[in-house]
């Protein structure tokens, strides 16, 4: 018989359904348990499905010897702590982005799935939406030559958050792209931002990153905007690239660039200016949730390598904090160093 992963959810509040959704339909896996502190939410998601048992104590959980992981979609500065219980009990651990509060807490969280010799996988959703990882294949093809710069807007009017600062609640959705697209975190970044509506907390930012072949990457992030954009340039040397979420069209390959020639003489450049064809890129329509919590299911049941590992979860962490710190010093440039990775944790 093939192996069956019993899960639990713990959060129901805008993750969490959705997560439900998606693990009640895979066929190697059985939700057994929901979890959340507000009785009228388990009540509206025992109404909707049928099978999962209701608890509002994440010890009852705890103590099922029957569950094999627990996917946690709850505020941030929970997430050190609940997944601490869930891996001291033996569960494997699937966290919403971000990992935890600071890089300090990930670090914690990555060294103990280690010890315990457990999955711990971050939800970083974008990285399985086909329209990023068409764009990698690109990438990794050498498509659009060496890459000159990347620049990037996820703007909308809200939602606003009052916990945490917008780099915090939009920038990991960029960075974890730009990680998986380039393979590299980078070594600098400098960020400023302001708190126009509630003082101490910043609702728009601007990001400046530096990686470590001397590539550039602008991030917009904000919360005040009249529309909802997210929307990503690469420049290539021989191609660019336009990608929106989205559109009909969310990956679109331009023939166009600037060719350059040393001039022979001292004074004389000449340039040639490059408009060639503009094409959409065929993508397929995999829900990036299925795709998400199939690889965490693989991960453990088949010991599979995931896509959104711990190290890109670390590197994401360590990046938001930089920025942050950044933010709060006049924009400065703020130096990234590599997390540490211990051994062991499949995530």
């Amino acid at each position: 018989m093939n192996p069956r992963l019993n899960v639990a959810i713990v959060g129901l509040g805008y993750w969490g359904p959705n997560r439900l959704r998606v693990l009640s339909e895979l066929a190697d896996v059985h939700v057994s348990w929901i979890c959340d502190a507000n009785p009228g939410r388990l009540q509206r998601a025992a109404e909707r499905r049928v099978g999962p048992r209701s608890t509002t104590d994440l010890d009852v959980i705890l103590a099922d010897r029957s569950v094999d992981a627990v996917i946690l979609a709850t505020p941030v500065f929970t997430h050190h702590a609940l997944a601490t219980r869930c891996l001291e009990a033996g569960k494997h651990v699937f966290v919403e982005k971000p990992l935890a509060a600071s890089s300090g807490e990930a670090q914690d969280l990555v060294e103990l799935a280690g010890r315990m010799d457990r999955v711990l996988f971050c939800g970083h959703t974008f990285l399985y939406s086909p329209p990023v990882k068409t764009i990698k294949e690109i990438l990794d093809r050498g498509e659009l030559g060496d890459i000159h710069f990347i620049s990037s807007s996820r703007v909308n009017l809200g939602p606003y958050r009052s916990d945490v600062s917008v780099i915090f609640d939009l920038g990991p959705h960029d960075l974890s792209i730009l990680r998986y697209w380039l393979g590299v975190m980078p070594e600098h970044v400098g960020a400023v931002g302001r708190d126009a509506i509630q003082e101490g907390i910043a609702d728009v930012a601007f990001l400046h990153l530096v990686f470590p072949d001397g590539l550039l990457a602008h991030v917009e992030l904000s919360w005040l905007a009249p529309s909802k954009l997210r929307r990503t340039v690469i420049v290539g040397s021989e191609k660019m690239l336009i990608y929106e979420d989205g559109s009909p069209e969310p990956v679109r390959l331009f023939d166009s660039g600037i060719e350059y020639e040393d001039p022979e003489d001292f004074g004389q450049y000449q340039l040639s200016y490059r408009t060639g064809d503009i094409v959409s890129v065929r993508v397929d329509n995999t829900e990036p949730i299925v795709a998400e919590m199939t690889d965490f299911v693989s991960t453990i049941l088949h010991e599979t390598t995931p896509i959104s590992d711990t190290s890109v979860a670390l590197d994401v962490i360590r990046t938001v904090e930089a920025a942050e710190a950044s933010m709060s010093n006049e924009g400065r440039r703020v130096s990234i160093a590599p997390a540490r990775l211990s051994a062991g944790g499949g995530g």
